[in-house]
């Protein structure tokens, strides 16, 4: 399990946003390894890792902290980046809202995955995302 020191609800009650929310620490509450695992479901779509590459989705390196929909040479759809400039910064309970129901977290956005459903798999797989900065 990665430890982190200070909550996202720390962070998100400070109104911390866009970069300095990606400088932010988190606690993850997770298993990274069984994250791995339930990653499997989104690699179609998505990559993390030092050689990923954007696909239908945009890699996820760096995703705990970063302003939604900001990736360079991804085209989000035009929800995701209104979300974004509304303040929508992942953290591990935003990411782990929009993961199990995507299209109701975000109307309009691309995603057309359905969403995952177990409480330990969000967690998990937000644990195995922390480890990409």
């Amino acid at each position: 399990m990665i430890a982190r020191t200070l909550s996202a609800l720390a962070i998100l009650a400070a109104g911390v946003t866009g970069a300095a929310a990606q400088d932010a620490e988190f606690e993850i509450t997770g298993d990274a390894a069984k994250g791995e695992r339930v990653f499997r479901k989104c690699m179609a779509c998505h990559a993390v890792g030092e050689d990923a590459k954007h696909k239908v989705g945009p890699i996820l390196n760096g995703v705990l902290g970063r302003q939604a929909g900001t990736i360079e040479d991804f085209a989000y759809s035009d929800a995701m980046v209104e979300a974004g400039a509304e303040g929508l910064t992942w953290t591990p309970e935003t990411l782990a809202e929009f993961l199990a129901k995507p299209r109701d977290y975000v109307k309009g956005t691309k995603m057309a995955f359905a969403g995952l459903r177990r409480e330990n798999e969000l967690t998990d797989v937000v644990a195995y995302l922390a480890q990409y900065e």
